[in-house]
């Protein structure tokens, strides 16, 4: 019985042995993960997803710092997917002498296992480091207000100064985003009031002009109207004018068909024009009797024409 008892243990531990080879022998790799496997010391290979067969004792897997919840971990498993960092605020200096908080995110992806593992000892404290000091350097040569004003300027520059410097580490940077810029609160308190004092500049620009372009609109109107007003009266003018024309001609016109009317009714022998200048002047002796008594009135020094046009007409008559 001492006997079988004794194979059943040498049995048992010998199936435990093998089990426990086995299970050491076999690598299950999930996808989208790697892992390096060292050979006595040496790198080995670069396993793939899936199931890979190892020699224990002998093949182990290298280890790597990786950050989880803000943590440093050591792990086996090098995780190929696109990976983001978000760093803690950090204090940059700006070209203007400001001292700024400025917090990045940083979107990368292992590109070569074999260079992440052997290349730098601290993956992520040295890409934490790298940004860092390149986004003080970038900070550095920027004023402020640049600072605010050019995220996409910093993003672009420092994704390609980390890119460059992490490519020897097996790294392909993505994207950089900068979170958060956040000056002092004096500096806020003054951006404030720049910003409202140049709110009334504008608001003072825009008042004034809208009182000049009324201004010259309200001219412009009044020029409008006074030509207008020009060319009415102008056109009153003339029209005036040609209808004084217009009612001389037709006076005249009147005038000379009565000079012929009393051409025919005087006769052929008489003239009609001594007819005329005797009427104008008994016209103006009517006038001159009718005017103020206490004016002196002077005859013509052709008084006497005046007699013989009288006795002109006379003679008309009597002809008639």
């Amino acid at each position: 019985m001492e006997t079988i008892d004794i194979t059943y243990i040498i049995l048992g531990a010998i199936l435990l042995l093998a089990f426990v080879l086995v299970k050491k022998s076999l690598v299950i790799v999930s996808q989208s993960e790697t892992r390096i496997v060292e050979r006595l010391g040496k790198y080995y290979a670069t396993l793939k997803p899936g199931i890979n067969i190892i020699i224990p004792f002998i093949d182990r897997a290298k280890t790597m710092v990786t950050l989880v919840g803000g943590r440093y971990v050591y792990t086996n498993s090098i995780d190929l997917r696109e990976q983001v960092y978000d760093f803690d605020k950090q204090n940059v200096i700006t070209k203007d002498n400001v001292q700024t908080e400025i917090n990045a995110l940083l979107y990368f992806q292992i590109v070569d296992p074999f260079k992440a593992v052997y290349e730098i000892n601290n993956l992520p404290n040295a890409i934490e480091k790298l940004t860092q000091t390149t986004l003080r350097n970038i900070i550095g040569e920027l004023e402020l207000d640049e600072t605010l004003t050019s995220r996409d300027t910093i993003n672009t520059r420092l994704r390609a100064v980390l890119d460059d410097a992490t490519n020897k580490w097996g790294i392909k940077v993505n994207r950089v985003e900068l979170q958060d810029i956040t000056p002092p609160a004096t500096v806020l308190q003054a951006m404030e009031k720049q910003m409202q004092a140049e709110r009334n500049k504008r608001a003072t620009i825009l008042t004034s002009e809208g009182q000049k372009a009324a201004a010259i609109l309200q001219s412009e109107g009044q020029k409008e109207a006074r030509i207008n007003q020009a060319e009415a009266d102008k056109q009153t003018e003339i029209l005036r004018a040609e209808g004084e024309a217009q009612a001389r001609i037709r006076r005249a016109e009147a005038e000379s068909i009565a000079i012929d009317k009393i051409a025919e009714a005087v006769g052929k022998n008489s003239n009609p024009a001594s007819y005329m200048l005797a009427q104008k002047y008994i016209e103006m002796l009517q006038e001159v009797a009718s005017g103020d008594k206490t004016k002196t009135v002077y005859m013509p020094y052709e008084a006497t024409n005046l007699m013989g046009s009288i006795g002109g007409i006379k003679d008309l008559f009597k002809e008639s």
